[in-house]
């Protein structure tokens, strides 16, 4: 097992790395970025270091600077969390050659299932059912509309190497095919340095439902259920939870195999989640997999009893999964809320600064996740969540009452934030139905989607 574990991250997943690492004996170092000095996890870590300026990409996305601290504090791992590094294919490489362990998959596998035509492919060669649409990717305007005709309206153009929303659109005709191709494939040279481009057919109205995997390296693959991400704005999901009220227990069993089949297609290893839609007709469809922890990992660590973080970290030192696929059993229900510091009123406008006053909700079934305090500035200079809400029921109905419960204790101050909103949404009769799918924002908020 490791002794010394560094931190490629910041904000409250490294908060939760630290504990998991703290609870297993872990030595853990922190990394910083000048408007992080004060943040939460760096003060709960072991030791920690500087490793420059604001920007990301003179800090947290800084391959050298975070591989030079690694080595400066004799850490034998790098756990990347999500985001910034954690899907970044050279960086697993450089771990590799610098003998630091990569808490994650290989750089091959981050390779082969980042770029999302590859993994199309990949998926169709291993026989899972995916969106119809092109096989190849595309990198110019006339090629995708050509394309896109033969597809048949509406199509989802999307950047092959995107990921959180960006670098996608919905084209409903040729009228709009042309605007909205050339301003996906502009936000993904943007946020991806990629200009490649794929299509596929838009399926209306569909539920965005993900598995939890988990691989080591010894070829045993596991899921522990799902999670269901259909309420989403602008592509980013904003409530998750677990199970999903649209899947029964045999077509989970088709899903889980489905997603485990997938994971042995590529040799997967460390934890993954296989992420399809799910149409009204109950076919699902491979969409896409992420190949890192995710931000909504604890509603399945509430069902399943498993500490993802801490199988992750046991999995990467050598370690075969501590359970079979028989020892998985869903119980209860559990929601997560991001709260995130911005103004739904305002078209989401981020709102940074200083944090006056917290006090956060607790009791039976009631977690938080956090890296924010009293008198905490909110930098201006990364995303925007403060914090993920999670509770855990007997059952929906009572993991319902639970969160607007929770929601109404929780209390910050100093900033605006979404807190509200996500109580409007566990308030909305389509929501207690379980009545949701990936507009639920736009068909029943539409005052939100300006």
């Amino acid at each position: 097992m490791f002794e010394k574990i560094l931190i490629a991250n910041r904000g409250e997943i490294a908060v939760r790395i630290i504990r998991a690492c703290r609870e297993m004996g872990i030595k853990t170092v922190a990394v910083y970025s000048e408007a992080d000095r004060d943040s939460l996890h760096t003060l709960l870590a072991d030791e920690a270091i500087c490793i420059g300026p604001a920007p990301s990409g003179q800090s947290y996305l800084n391959m050298e600077r975070i591989l030079s601290a690694t080595v400066a504090m004799k850490a034998e791992a790098i756990h990347p969390g999500f985001g910034f590094l954690s899907e970044n294919a050279r960086f697993a490489e450089l771990c590799e050659k610098c003998s630091i362990a990569f808490i994650g998959p290989s750089a091959s596998i981050i390779n082969r299932m980042g770029n999302k035509s590859e993994a199309r492919k990949t998926m169709m060669e291993a026989g899972v059912p995916v969106v119809p649409g092109g096989k190849e990717p595309v990198h110019t305007v006339e090629d995708a509309l050509a394309l896109a005709k033969e597809i048949g309206f509406p199509v989802m153009i999307k950047a092959s190497s995107g990921g959180g929303g960006k670098g996608m659109r919905i084209s409903y005709g040729e009228d709009d095919f042309e605007a909205n191709f050339q301003n996906a494939q502009m936000e993904s040279i943007k946020g991806f340095s990629d200009d490649t481009m794929y299509l596929e057919r838009y399926i209306e109205k569909p539920r965005h439902i993900e598995f939890q995997i988990m691989a080591d390296k010894h070829g045993n693959v596991i899921h522990l259920g799902e999670r269901d991400c259909s309420i989403q704005r602008r592509h980013q999901k904003v409530l998750e939870e677990s199970p999903s009220v649209a899947i029964s227990d045999e077509l989970r069993r088709q899903m889980g195999e489905t997603a485990v089949r997938a994971a042995k297609a590529v040799g997967y290893e460390n934890a993954g989640t296989i992420e399809f839609l799910l149409d009204k007709n109950k076919n699902f469809y491979f969409m896409e997999m992420n190949t890192r922890i995710q931000v909504e990992h604890p509603v399945t660590e509430l069902v399943s009893g498993m500490d993802l973080i801490k199988e992750q970290i046991r999995v990467a030192a050598g370690e075969p999964l501590s359970v079979v696929q028989k020892d998985i059993h869903l119980k209860g229900h559990a929601i997560e809320c991001r709260i995130n510091a911005e103004n739904p009123s305002k078209n989401f406008m981020p709102c940074p600064g200083m944090i006056t006053n917290i006090h956060t909700p607790g009791g039976n079934g009631v977690r938080v996740d956090t890296h924010i305090y009293n008198d905490y500035k909110v930098p201006a200079n990364y995303d925007s969540m403060l914090m993920k809400l999670i509770v855990h029921g007997k059952d929906r109905e009572e993991a319902i009452a639970k969160m607007r419960s929770a929601l109404g204790e929780l209390i910050i101050e100093g900033i605006d934030t979404n807190l509200d909103f996500q109580f409007e949404i566990l308030c909305h009769p389509a929501y207690e139905d379980g009545d949701t799918d990936t507009h639920f924002i736009q068909t029943y908020f539409p005052q939100y989607c300006k």
